[in-house]
């Protein structure tokens, strides 16, 4: 029971924050939406930062699993092309579109955020180990853009143009092309 309360409390603030933005909610409202007392959502969170850390978390361990498995391989096309494709898989959870929107609606509220701060340290961490120490500048670039392909695709789609399979794919395709230069 406890947990599904903390999901719904997630799942509650996440929408909230999302709407009205991360400064423009109370934690009295994310109660009174759930149902609670604010002492209620305390026993959980004591804090919107709280909150936040716990919706960013599972993508903070799949990057630190991304990057110590990129760090295990060798630098080879191959690496880079099967890196793409995990990666890949890991956005393609529900939940992370909506995380990813939150996040991007709220970007100046939560520039400093601690979690994030670690978010986009392992993201440049995993973007400078895809390519080996001789390559160019041109190719350096080429490969981190890959995994911001993934992403872009996803916000540059109208809603309901194509399918999530069908930008799915298109981005991996251009993924891939990023990858050969």
């Amino acid at each position: 029971m406890r947990e599904d309360t903390r999901t719904r409390i997630q799942e509650i603030a996440l929408r909230l924050f999302t709407e009205q933005g991360y400064e423009a909610t109370s934690l009295r409202e994310i109660a009174e939406e759930l149902g609670v007392t604010k002492a209620a959502l305390y026993y959980h969170f004591k804090t919107k930062d709280d909150i936040v850390a716990s919706l960013v978390e599972k993508r903070l361990t799949e990057l630190d699993e991304l990057l110590a498995w990129l760090r295990s391989r060798p630098k080879t096309p191959e690496t880079r092309r099967e890196l793409v494709e995990r990666y890949a898989d890991s956005i393609r959870a529900t939940r992370h579109l909506g995380i990813a929107r939150f996040l991007e609606r709220n970007q100046t509220a939560l520039r400093e955020h601690p979690t994030l701060v670690k978010i986009r340290e392992r993201m440049m961490e995993l973007t400078s180990e895809l390519s080996e120490p001789e390559a160019t500048p041109s190719e350096r670039v080429s490969h981190a853009l890959a995994l911001f392909a993934l992403h872009a695709g996803k916000w540059l789609m109208k809603e309901g143009e194509l399918t999530e399979e069908d930008v799915h794919k298109a981005c991996l395709e251009v993924a891939y092309r990023l990858l050969e230069r």
